[in-house]
């Protein structure tokens, strides 16, 4: 199984600045839906930075000032504008260490320096914080005011792997299925933040279980709704939620910002298939009909019997 963006159409942008107090302002027009996006822009930004993800200061989504950026879709934020954020942090990085070297560590190779906690380091030993060279370049050398913005697209959208796992008991006299354990085994790349990489997986598998058990809309013969309510819609409750297990399978993406590349799909393409399988192994019975509500599952148990 697999799942994939929308190569060649997806493309985000990222405006950064160095401030006073030697902390970032990251501008980008990616909109965090409860995805974590924000989190994992800031780290990808820290990483390239040296700097710790206290000291991003994010601001996304408004029109107002930040850059354009096609939308949240496709699972593009972490893979597009995560590989905007790095080409834009790239450039202020360059930039730091070029004044750096040029103004407060004469001497110094630029080519061998490097950011790390918060300083601009040299390999003789010498150091100098990111607060000082804002200052300097800012309002005594130059007056150069540290900055970059950068976007990105792709041509390739390389996909996730993965693979679904079910355990649910199957009540032959009923028909009602009840799912104890959902897993899902994930390669998507390198996990840039794998708590909500997690929590990605989890809710997708949640939705997707839903769809296969026990969502549906129900039509009369005239194509009117008849469950147009909570209630007769039935949805998962969270006293209800089986185990939810993830395994990251982690892999590097060399197109992708750290080596990370797509999850927040896949999560739902293997739930009602493998459910499907485990409805039958318990029973010998295949259903090929969704969702496998008691009633849909007891029919074909019996129709197997007869």
């Amino acid at each position: 199984m697999h799942g994939t963006g929308i190569a060649g159409l997806d493309m985000g942008a990222a405006s950064l600045k160095l401030n006073d107090d030697g902390s970032f302002n990251l501008l980008v027009g990616a909109t965090d839906l409860g995805t974590g996006s924000d989190t994992v822009l800031a780290q990808i930004c820290a990483e390239t930075l040296g700097v710790p993800l206290r000291d991003i200061i994010i601001f996304s989504s408004d029109t107002d000032f930040t850059p354009f950026d096609t939308g949240a879709y496709a699972s593009s934020t972490t893979y597009i504008s995560g590989g905007a954020v790095l080409k834009a942090a790239e450039q202020v990085r360059d930039q730091i260490i070029e004044h750096a070297v040029k103004h407060l560590l004469p001497g110094a190779d630029a080519e061998r320096v490097w950011l790390e906690d918060q300083h601009v380091c040299a390999p003789d030993g010498r150091k100098v914080s990111l607060e000082k060279v804002a200052l300097h370049a800012t309002h005594q050398a130059d007056q150069h005011q540290i900055m970059a913005t950068a976007s990105h697209m792709s041509y390739v959208s390389p996909p996730p792997f993965a693979a679904q796992f079910v355990e649910a008991d199957v009540d032959t006299e009923t028909g009602q299925v009840t799912v104890n354990r959902l897993l899902m085994a994930v390669d998507c790349g390198v996990a840039i933040n794998p708590l909500t990489a997690a929590g990605q997986v989890e809710g997708g598998m949640v939705q997707a279980l839903g769809y296969a058990h026990c969502e549906e809309m129900v039509y009369d013969d005239e194509g009117r709704l008849l469950n147009p309510r909570f209630g007769p819609y039935r949805i998962y409750q969270a006293d209800e939620m089986p185990q939810l297990d993830v395994i990251l399978v982690q892999t590097y993406e060399p197109s992708g910002p750290y080596g990370a590349k797509a999850i927040a799909e896949i999560p739902k393409d293997g739930v009602a298939p493998a459910l499907a399988n485990a409805i039958y192994d318990a029973t010998g019975v295949r259903i090929r009909q969704l969702p496998f509500t008691p009633e849909r599952v007891w029919r074909a148990l019996q129709a197997a019997s007869a």
